[in-house]
C-alpha cells in the first residue's frame, strides 16, 4: 500500500488552478485588488474602476491632478503592486 502524506489545502488549490490554467487570471485579480492597499484609502477614494488586461493595469480616477501626480510615481507603484502579489503581473499602468 502506498503511503501518502497530507498536503496543505493551499498547495492543492494551487495545483488545481495550474491545471485549469487560471493562475494568470487569479494573479491579475490579486494585482487589481492590491491597488487599494498600495495607494491607501485617501487615493483609493478617487478610484472608480480598475482592472488588469494583459499586464496593463487600467485605473479610472475622478481627479485630474491626482492622475497627473500618480504618473510621476508609476514605476514605484508597479513595483509595489508586483511585490504584494508576489509575481510580476503588472508591466504598465494606464490612468484614465
Amino acid at each position: 500500500m502506498k503511503r501518502t502524506y497530507p498536503k496543505h489545502i493551499a498547495a492543492i488549490i494551487d495545483e488545481a488552478m495550474d491545471r485549469a490554467g487560471l493562475t494568470d487570471s487569479l494573479n491579475e485579480q490579486r494585482a487589481s485588488a492590491a491597488w487599494a492597499d498600495v495607494v491607501g484609502p485617501s487615493i483609493n477614494r478617487y478610484t472608480t474602476r480598475r482592472y488588469v488586461d494583459h499586464g496593463v493595469l487600467h485605473v479610472y480616477l475622478t481627479s485630474a491632478p491626482l492622475k497627473n501626480e500618480l504618473g510621476f510615481v508609476r514605476d514605484r507603484l508597479i513595483q509595489a503592486i508586483n511585490r504584494q502579489v508576489g509575481v510580476e503581473v503588472v508591466t504598465e499602468i494606464v490612468f484614465h
